[in-house]
């Protein structure tokens, strides 16, 4: 990803993220993900999205880290980037339960965080 200024980034996550809503649709379990080819597929393509997601993330920390940080602990952040270095770097260790608790539970969060971000530019 190259470097792009604080608030295309945080636009390039919100789609991101209304991507991987719309993929995930038809996802009900983590099993959804490995059943079939198109399972596997939504499952890929969720995971680069992640992936990123969090190299904006990780972009917008060295650029203009009060962006997030105004609402938000740096743990919270951080952990999305390493998230996407799990996905970067052991891609093969990548578990279909934990990206789906991610979309599941914690993508809801992550959108509504980047709204408020978003907001505050």
């Amino acid at each position: 990803m190259d470097k792009k200024n604080t608030e295309e980034l945080l636009e390039y996550i919100l789609f991101s993220i209304m991507l991987i809503e719309k993929r995930f649709t038809s996802i009900h379990s983590s099993d959804d993900f490995l059943g079939n080819t198109s399972g596997l597929e939504k499952l890929d393509a969720i995971s680069m999205r992640l992936q990123t997601i969090g190299e904006a993330v990780k972009n917008i920390l060295k650029t203009d880290k009060k962006a997030l940080l105004k609402f938000i602990p740096s743990e919270y952040w951080n952990n999305i980037v390493k998230m996407r270095e799990i996905i970067s770097h052991h891609y093969i260790d990548i578990d279909a339960e934990i990206v789906f608790e991610i979309c599941d539970e914690e993508l809801s969060e992550l959108k509504e965080n980047i709204s408020k971000a978003i907001a505050l530019k």
